[in-house]
């Protein structure tokens, strides 16, 4: 688990089109579903790391997470119990939905 939550911010630097992030169990109970809430709205604006995205995580309660770069293209499958963050050219969240 640490050496997931260490290379992230690489990741990010990278501006991967797809990185997931694994929150632990207590932050976002198993079998959970993401929960599309006004709490998401509060995040736009903020740099993406990692604290961020366990953050945004827990308040979705979403077991995965998946980074969108400004301009990636990605697949339109909706994944329940994901949380999808558009990130702008500045590597700040444009916005978050769940799928």
């Amino acid at each position: 688990m640490r050496k997931r939550v260490f290379l992230a911010p690489f990741a990010l630097l990278a501006c991967a089109a797809h990185q997931r992030t694994v929150v632990g169990l207590d932050q976002v109970p198993p079998g959970s579903k993401c929960e599309q809430t006004a709490v998401l709205n509060g995040f736009v604006g903020q740099a993406a790391s990692t604290e961020l995205a366990a953050r945004m995580m827990a308040a979705a309660r979403a077991p995965k997470l998946r980074w969108v770069a400004a301009g990636a293209s990605i697949t339109m499958d909706y994944g329940s119990r994901r949380l999808t963050v558009q990130l702008d050219s500045q590597n700040r969240v444009a916005s978050a939905t769940c799928g």
